[in-house]
Parts: C-alpha cells; sequence; structure tokens
C-alpha cells in the first residue's frame, strides 16, 4: 500500500475537498502540511455539507487527522472551526486530532499587517485573503515566530515578544497605528492556551508510529502549484511552497514517504483574486462556466475567474511537483457547450511558447493558442464509469491527458463522494 500526496495542480479551488474526503475515508491518517485557514475544502457527505478551511479533510470520519508543522495556525480559527463541526455532529478530541508543537502561530497583528499592507497598496493588491498567512511565514523565517510549544511557557516570553514587537512596531508606525499591545496578546494567548496545547504534539514521532504500524498516510496539500511561492506567477502567490516537496518537510516525514502524487486538475480553469490568467473569459462562456460550477471561494466568498482548459500550465505543475496521476474534477460543468477549447501553447511578441514564463510581465502578455473540440450534450453528472460518459467527453478526457503528459487516475463527476470514477487506485501503486 502506497501513501498519497494530494495537491492542487491549478490556482487552487480544484475541488480537492471531495477527492480527499473520497481518499480519506480508506486512509488511516490525513496530515495537512502547509497552508493556513485561508484553504477552503467543501465537503458533501449525504445530505451534510461541511466547510473546512484548516481542520484536515479526514477529521468528519474520524480519521486521525494531524496539523503538520509546516502550516501557519490561526489558535482562534482552530477553536471556531472545531466547534462548528461539533455542532454539525462531528466528534474531535486529542484522538483524532493533532497539532504540530513547531506550528507557527498567527496572532491579530498579522491580520492586522495583512489588511494595512493589501488597503495601502491600491491597484497593487496582491489578492490576499487578509488572514494574516503571508505576515505569519514572514516571522517564522524572521525567526520571531511564537510557536505553538510556546504555549506552554507564556512566563518566559518575554525574548520573544521584544524580537516580535520591535520588528512589528517599525511597521505599524509607518502605517501610522500603535505599537502592539503587549499585554493584551499576553492575555488574549493566556486564554486560547489550554484549547490549543491539549492537541499539541511532536506530530513527525507520531507519524513515525503509525507509517510504522504500515498504516496510510494521506498527505493534503491547499491552495495549488501555481500559487506555489517559488513556482507560482509570483507575486500573485501564497507564501508557503504549495508542491508535493512539502509533504515531506511540512509534517517531518523523509521524502520517501510520500507516495503517490496526485494531482487535482478542474476541467477548466479558474483563479480566485489577482494575477495573470491567460485562458480567462469575459464573455458569456465564462460566465457559464462560473454559474454552472458555483465558483465562489469557500472560505472567502469571491467570485472566481473562469477560463478554458490551460494545458501548459497543468503540464508544468505536473512536471514540478512530480505527479503520479491527476483526478479531472468538474466534468459536468462543461455538459451542453457545442464547442470545448484547450490551451495547447503561447504566443509571446510573435515567439510560440510552450511554458509558462516566470517574469510577471511575460506572464500577463502570453496569448494563448486553442485547440477547439465538439462538445457533448449528454450529461455526465453522477456518472460512475466510463461506460456512463458520452463518447465526446471520453475524448476530451484522452486528449487531456495527452497534452499534459500525465494519466488521469480519478474523474470526479458531482460533489458527492461516490460519483466517482476510478481509473487507478493511488492506494495501490
Amino acid at each position: 500500500m502506497a501513501n498519497v500526496t494530494v495537491i492542487g495542480a491549478q490556482w487552487g479551488d480544484e475541488g480537492k475537498g471531495k477527492i480527499v474526503d473520497w481518499l480519506a475515508s480508506r486512509a488511516d491518517a490525513v496530515v495537512r502540511f502547509q497552508g493556513g485557514h485561508n484553504a477552503g475544502h467543501t465537503l458533501v457527505v449525504g445530505d451534510t455539507t461541511y466547510k473546512l478551511s484548516l481542520l484536515p479533510s479526514g477529521i468528519v470520519t474520524g480519521t486521525l487527522s494531524i496539523i503538520g508543522n509546516g502550516v501557519v495556525l490561526d489558535p482562534w480559527a482552530l477553536k471556531a472551526e472545531i466547534a462548528k463541526l461539533e455542532g454539525q455532529g462531528v466528534t474531535i478530541n486529542p484522538d483524532n486530532l493533532a497539532v504540530a508543537d513547531n506550528c507557527p502561530l498567527i496572532l491579530p497583528i498579522h491580520r492586522d499587517l495583512d489588511g494595512l499592507r493589501e488597503t495601502a497598496a491600491g491597484s497593487g493588491k496582491i489578492g490576499t485573503t487578509g488572514r494574516g498567512i503571508g505576515p505569519a511565514y514572514e516571522d517564522k523565517v524572521g525567526r520571531r515566530a511564537i510557536r505553538v510549544c510556546d504555549l506552554a511557557h507564556l512566563d518566559h516570553l518575554e525574548p520573544q515578544l521584544d524580537r516580535l514587537c520591535a520588528h512589528h512596531d517599525a511597521l505599524r508606525a509607518g502605517f501610522e497605528e500603535p505599537p502592539v499591545d503587549r499585554e493584551r496578546l499576553l492575555r488574549d494567548l493566556r486564554e486560547i492556551a489550554p484549547f490549543v496545547l491539549q492537541y499539541a504534539q511532536p506530530v513527525w514521532k507520531r507519524l513515525k508510529k503509525v507509517r510504522k504500524a504500515g498504516a496510510k498516510i494521506l498527505f493534503e496539500g491547499a491552495q495549488g502549484v501555481l500559487l506555489d511561492v517559488d513556482h507560482g506567477t509570483y507575486p500573485f502567490v501564497t507564501s508557503s511552497n504549495t508542491v508535493s516537496g512539502t509533504a515531506a518537510s511540512g509534517s517531518g516525514l523523509g521524502p520517501n514517504s510520500t507516495g503517490f502524487v496526485l494531482g487535482i486538475v478542474k476541467a477548466y480553469t479558474t483563479r480566485v483574486g489577482s494575477g495573470p490568467f491567460p485562458t480567462e473569459l469575459d464573455d458569456e462562456n465564462g460566465q457559464r462556466l462560473g454559474e454552472r460550477g458555483h465558483e465562489f471561494g469557500t472560505v472567502t466568498g469571491r467570485q472566481r475567474r473562469c477560463g478554458w482548459f490551460d494545458a501548459v500550465l497543468v503540464r508544468q505543475s505536473c512536471a514540478i511537483s512530480g505527479v503520479t496521476g491527476i483526478a479531472l474534477t468538474k466534468l459536468d460543468v462543461l455538459d451542453g457547450f457545442a464547442t470545448v477549447k484547450i490551451c495547447t501553447g503561447y504566443r509571446l511578441h510573435g515567439k510560440i511558447m510552450d511554458y509558462f514564463p516566470s517574469h510577471s510581465a511575460d506572464q500577463a502578455a502570453v496569448e494563448p493558442i486553442y485547440e477547439e473540440m465538439d462538445g457533448w450534450q449528454e450529461t455526465t453528472a453522477g456518472a460512475r464509469s466510463w461506460a456512463d460518459l458520452p463518447a465526446q467527453a471520453i475524448k476530451y478526457i484522452q486528449r487531456v491527458q495527452e497534452l499534459i503528459e500525465t494519466p488521469v487516475a480519478l474523474i470526479s463527476t458531482s460533489p458527492e463522494r461516490d460519483d466517482t470514477i476510478l481509473v487507478r487506485d493511488p492506494f495501490m501503486d
């Protein structure tokens, strides 16, 4: 049995929640390894819809769920999300939820700074969710973060607070804001500490034990490869590495533990927030994709930009992240289109390109080269086998996997867990 690492192969919002939930029901542990509570996953189980933003998707089924050290943790958001899920009948306790004790914390001052920067940026906004994720990662690499383990040592926090406040006070002064209220921050941390510490532990040790027992581990990524701080559409990216390799460093297990890499790919393309988007459609086709796909962010509610499938971007994401196979989602959104298009290359200043360039000016200037295919009028919604799919839909799927040079392992045909066509079982690889 292989472990499985799930990542988004576009700009996030590919439908990872449903796929992770489907896989989590067969896993023994689910691990979040990067990101913060800006990454929304929607799970539909029977008649109940669960909206997660921080907790691993396995928590809904009672699977051991682990928040790894690569995550930045807002303790108040954690408490609120747990309370919300418990209100829906989900049981959450230290037996099925573990939080890495070396996770950096997202503090109120991080949310403050996030909002101040975005407001001041004007037309140069990155398009963050304003939840403090970026500033928290900055403090992590700046070696001034307060971590989960520090909550057990708040009486000895003064030296860390000195470093933290020296940095933030200077930034706040630039925005004509008062200095950090240290007493209030400490008071807030003392209040939340007992709640968080009940889940805190060295999760690398627990995962080592789980792996030694031969259990199946599912590593759950957030956002998508095109939002990776190194490999994405910089600077319109998130603040962490979203590629599959981060599963190792963000959980405390070695790179040989990540197993089958499953890239989640939407049958078209969407993006939330600012930044380049070569196949974006500002016409009735784009509107139709958005309406049929219910394209609104799980966490923010922001409307997503929509466009045709971009094979160049997905091929690049699969190569960078070592994707073994893809899960193609939301195929049913394309039902009824007379024709569908796939971007197979770019034209930049008269030259043909088969990859997405690194410079933001070039990214904004590329023009998509399209291949057009006949659409299908039959429905694919709810299909659970190849035989249930229209012939033209099968041709579309086959062309996609040819162009991205990566095989299809799963096809999702609705938000329902069981509406899935299994081509290749990631856990049996």
